[in-house]
């Protein structure tokens, strides 16, 4: 079902403008983010090291301005990529250096194990339609929403 581009209510697929705020509807709704429900663009956030284009679009789009829910996993969907890459890219060459005692070389993996499991954690949680938020991360995400409102 497509949704009005504008305010995000359902609208046909042969409607040329919204019922509900009057603003004119594109002609194809195979092109966008139309015809996305709100649920499957959550989703989508959190898909492992891809997810982050979905958040980075749904975050961009007029589809999702009002959509608080989704935009909160967009954010915690970013910020879970942002950990993924701390990780890999300054814990990770840390933990190959023998050298520095605090990080062990199975630390970075260990800590990418752990992300993963975030990311796939949130993927049932946000199919099963409930709003879950991660410890440090949730927070981030709710203020990033609320700075946008």
């Amino acid at each position: 079902m497509p949704y009005c581009t504008q305010c995000g209510k359902p609208v046909g697929e042969a409607d040329r403008y919204c019922a509900h705020c009057g603003a004119a509807q594109p002609s194809s709704w195979r092109n966008g983010l139309g015809g996305l429900n709100p649920r499957s663009a959550s989703i989508l956030c959190y898909l492992p090291l891809v997810g982050w284009i979905v958040a980075i679009i749904v975050l961009a789009s007029n589809r999702f301005r009002k959509e608080r829910l989704v935009r909160f996993h967009a954010f915690q969907g970013l910020y879970l990529f942002v950990t993924w890459l701390l990780v890999d890219w300054v814990i990770g060459p840390m933990s190959a250096m023998v050298g520095i005692k605090p990080f062990h070389p199975g630390v970075a993996a260990l800590l990418k194990l752990v992300v993963l499991a975030a990311w796939i954690f949130m993927l049932v949680k946000t199919a099963q339609g409930e709003t879950y938020r991660l410890p440090i991360l949730g927070e981030l995400a709710e203020r990033s929403v609320a700075e946008r409102e």
